[in-house]
C-alpha cells in the first residue's frame, strides 16, 4: 500500500490553490482480462503524476460493484487521487447513501456525480428509478450532506443532449454549484471555442467553480463517430473527412488523433483553461504522447508519498 502524507488530498484545495488539474478516466472492464489491461494503462499513466483519476459506471449502471472496487483499490494501492463516480441510474436513495459508505469508508473523498443515461442507453427515455433521485442536482445535495466530499459534476460545450436550449443547460451547471459542486468536468468536443462559449455563457450564469475541459483523443474513426452520436457532440465534417482519409490504417489515425488533440489542448491552455481530462478509454499510448508534446510528463505530483 502506497503512504500520502496528505492522505488523498481533497481536490477543492488544489483548485483554490490555483493549481491546474490534468486528470484521467477509466471504465470498468467486464472481464479479469480486461480489468488486467485497465491496470497496466493505470500503472503507465500514474507516472505522468495526474491530478486524479475517475473511473466510471458502465451503460444503464452496470458495472457498479466493479467501478467500487477498482476505485477502491486505487485509492489503497497507487499515488494517485481516485474520483468516484456516482450516477442516479438503477438505485434507490439509501442504495446510493450506502455506496458513498463504502467510497469513505475506503478513504475516497472526491466525488464525480452525474445523473447518467438512461437504463436503455443514451438516447433512451430517462426514468428515475422508485425511491431514486432524477437529477444530478439531488447527488449533490445527498453528498453535500453526507459528509466534506470534494464534488465534481458534468458540463456540456455543446449543450446536453435533452436541455432545452444552452442557456436552460447552463443554468443546471449553476443549480449544482448552488447547492455544493466544487468543479465541473466536461463532455468531450472537437473544437476549443464550443469550450470557451461555454465558459461565456457560465461567467454570465454566475458559475464560478471550475470547468475542466474533456478530451477524447481518436484512436478508432467508427467507434469515435459511434460515440460523439450517442453523446451529442459534433463531430465537424472537415475533421471527420480528414480521418476517414486515413481510416484504413490504424497507426495513422492514431498519429492523427494525437496531433488533433494536441492542438486543441495548446489552445484550451493558452486560453486560460483550469486543466485538461483525458477520457483514455483504458489506453494509455496517445494520452502519453499528448502529454510529450504538451511538455507536462515532468509535472511535480500533487500529493507527496513516502
Amino acid at each position: 500500500m502506497q503512504s500520502r502524507t496528505s492522505a488523498d488530498r481533497p481536490l477543492r484545495e488544489i483548485f483554490a490553490a490555483g493549481e491546474r488539474s490534468f486528470s484521467f478516466e477509466f471504465f470498468p472492464p467486464k472481464t479479469d482480462v480486461g480489468e488486467a489491461n485497465l491496470w497496466r494503462a493505470l500503472r503507465e499513466l500514474e507516472a505522468l503524476h495526474p491530478t486524479f483519476v475517475s473511473v466510471t459506471y458502465g451503460a444503464g449502471g452496470s458495472t457498479r460493484d466493479r467501478t467500487i472496487r477498482v476505485t477502491q483499490r486505487i485509492g489503497e494501492e497507487t499515488t494517485v487521487i481516485p474520483v468516484a463516480h456516482l450516477t442516479c441510474v438503477g438505485a434507490t436513495s439509501s442504495e446510493l447513501r450506502s455506496v458513498v459508505a463504502h467510497y469513505a469508508d475506503a478513504g475516497v473523498s472526491n466525488v464525480l456525480a452525474i445523473r447518467g443515461d438512461p437504463p436503455t442507453g443514451p438516447g433512451g427515455t430517462w426514468e428515475a428509478t422508485e425511491g431514486g433521485f432524477t437529477h444530478a442536482v439531488e447527488l449533490v445535495e445527498m453528498l453535500r450532506s453526507l459528509g466534506s466530499f470534494t464534488i465534481g459534476v458534468a458540463a456540456w460545450p455543446e449543450g446536453h443532449p435533452e436541455a432545452t436550449s444552452l442557456e436552460a443547460d447552463v443554468q443546471v451547471l449553476k443549480a449544482k454549484q448552488d447547492v455544493g459542486a466544487d468543479f465541473a468536468v466536461t463532455q468531450f468536443f472537437f473544437d476549443s471555442a464550443d469550450y470557451f462559449r461555454l465558459l461565456d455563457r457560465a461567467d454570465s450564469a454566475g458559475v464560478t467553480i471550475p470547468i475542466i475541459p474533456g478530451i477524447m483523443p481518436v484512436t478508432n474513426v467508427a467507434q469515435m463517430e459511434r460515440f460523439a452520436q450517442l453523446s451529442g457532440a459534433a463531430f465537424p465534417e472537415g475533421l471527420a473527412r480528414r480521418f476517414h482519409q486515413v481510416a484504413h490504417d490504424p497507426v495513422a489515425v492514431q498519429e492523427l488523433g494525437v496531433s488533433v488533440a494536441t492542438v486543441m489542448c495548446q489552445q484550451l491552455l493558452a486560453g486560460g483553461s483550469p486543466g485538461l481530462h483525458f477520457y483514455t478509454l483504458n489506453r494509455s499510448t496517445s494520452t502519453q504522447q499528448i502529454y510529450s508534446a504538451l511538455g507536462l510528463q515532468h509535472r511535480l505530483p500533487s500529493i507527496v508519498v513516502n
